[in-house]
């Protein structure tokens, strides 16, 4: 099996709604979510924004940890992302030239 870098992260939407999910590239994977690539929860839910991550050099470990997270109680999930990101701060928020928002507004703005 493949060795390397694997994540277990959430999304999360302006309201709180919460993913979980794993990947082996956080950074494409995020993105997806952003820019609502795939039909799913996460378009459904506007989860949009990465509150929390980890990485794994094993990806059964990284599948173990998102099993672990979906098992928890809501309070739990809320608690771990408060520990690390208490703002719930996009922590992807530098990773990209342009967020999905910004692109809709200037495309609103020229419509105008």
């Amino acid at each position: 099996m493949h060795e390397g870098a694997y994540f277990t992260y959430i999304m999360a939407s302006r309201s709180h709604t919460l993913y979980i999910g794993i990947t082996g590239d956080l950074q494409k994977r995020v993105f997806q979510h952003k820019w609502k690539e795939e039909d799913g929860f996460t378009a459904r839910y506007n989860c949009d924004r990465l509150v929390w991550f980890e990485n794994h050099q094993d990806v059964q470990k990284a599948i173990a940890r998102e099993k672990e997270l979906k098992g928890w109680r809501r309070s739990k999930k809320i608690a771990l992302i408060e520990a690390a990101n208490p703002t719930w701060t996009d922590l992807s928020r530098n990773w990209y030239d342009c967020e999905p928002a910004d692109y809709r507004r200037a495309l609103d703005r020229m419509d105008s």
